[in-house]
């Protein structure tokens, strides 16, 4: 039973008699508190200009103090990562199983931690930690938030490291921090969970990603071996034609004279708009040059702020429609030994198997 008040097994409070009747005792801090106090005064009417600014640095910094302390008993014991190759998704009660699958849990029993370590696997899990910043960060639950920024540490780190793939992470942070930002404002409406002082030292960090990610300096790698600048010319063309993004072609363009002319190839982004597009798009943003010439290069641009380009990964979970089952497909060991990446019941599990894009990771836990 719950208690609104004092409870009645507590000593209670005492009391004294007098003659005007009995009165209850007063601890004697309560006491020498009012004699020091006979008027509450407030701190803008005792303090001086000098002394309000010495104030309310005191109060910063307590605040600041509070917000990291609280931050270090959050980030206390929080590397509880699962290394799971599969997980069974369950979206009501059954006889057999109890509970439902969500997506905090989905993201927690999954081994992410290890998939970033992998090339094939890296890109996927960043666009899918930029989709859960986007839109799904309130729904993850306290243990599903400390995975979440420990897996973005490690990515961090890693790029800073390794120094591939920058663009990308800045991205992520930048909506991430957006996103914080908006969330930290709506406070009152209870939309975070957790301590607030907690996500403000997450922001800060975020902050200190970004500047770390902008001072990041590429450092030129002296060896004697084979660079691009060695390549025949038919070979750096073939591998502007593999690259399914614009910013990447871009960005390559501009380590050599010879792949800056490769790059601006109107035949090359002529391809990579009809690859990403359709017909009917290129009609409603068709850009033409004084020479009445399309300019595919200018509407792939276009193109990317009004349509969603194809996502190309070289790894991604797959889902199993017989067993209900999300899992990590490991290609080598299911060409040497057979292995599906989860016991699955059916007579041709490779019949059964969707690959699972970032976004429908997402989908399949909204109900």
């Amino acid at each position: 039973m719950p208690f609104l008040g004092q409870d009645w097994r507590s000593p209670g409070w005492s009391w004294i008699k007098t003659e005007d009747g009995w009165k209850r005792c007063e601890s004697w801090s309560q006491e020498l508190e009012r004699q020091s106090n006979p008027c509450n005064v407030s701190h803008s009417i005792i303090l001086n200009s000098a002394d309000e600014e010495i104030f309310n640095n005191e109060e910063h910094e307590y605040a600041s103090k509070k917000r990291k302390k609280d931050h270090f008993r959050n980030d206390a014991n929080t590397q509880c990562f699962y290394r799971e190759r599969w997980i069974y998704v369950h979206k009501e009660s059954t006889k057999e199983r109890h509970g439902y699958c969500t997506l905090g849990e989905a993201f927690n029993r999954l081994d992410f931690s290890s998939a970033i370590q992998d090339i094939r696997r890296f890109n996927y899990v960043v666009r899918l930690l930029q989709l859960i910043a986007k839109s799904q960060l309130t729904s993850l639950s306290g243990v599903a938030q400390k995975n979440y920024f420990n897996i973005l540490d490690k990515i961090v780190q890693k790029v800073l490291d390794d120094h591939q793939n920058p663009r990308l992470i800045k991205d992520l942070l930048q909506d991430l921090s957006s996103t914080l930002g908006i969330l930290i404002r709506g406070v009152g409406k209870s939309v975070l969970v957790g301590n607030i002082n907690i996500w403000i030292c997450r922001l800060e960090t975020i902050l200190n990603w970004q500047q770390q990610l902008q001072n990041l300096q590429m450092t030129k790698q002296v060896d004697g071996g084979l660079t691009l600048s060695d390549l025949p010319v038919h070979m750096l063309s073939n591998i502007l034609y593999r690259l399914s993004d614009g910013w990447d072609i871009v960005t390559l363009g501009q380590v050599t004279p010879t792949l800056s002319m490769l790059s601006e190839d109107r035949h090359l982004w002529k391809k990579l708009c009809q690859y990403h597009f359709a017909e009917k798009q290129f009609c409603r943003h068709l850009i033409l040059s004084e020479k009445g010439h399309i300019e595919w290069k200018l509407m792939y641009f276009v193109l990317q702020k009004h349509y969603p380009t194809k996502e190309q990964y070289g790894d991604t979970l797959h889902f199993c429609r017989h067993c209900s089952i999300l899992f990590w497909k490991d290609c080598r060991l299911a060409l040497l030994l057979e292995d599906s990446g989860h016991p699955c019941t059916a007579a041709d599990p490779g019949s059964c198997f969707t690959p699972v894009s970032p976004q429908h990771f997402i989908d399949l836990f909204k109900f």
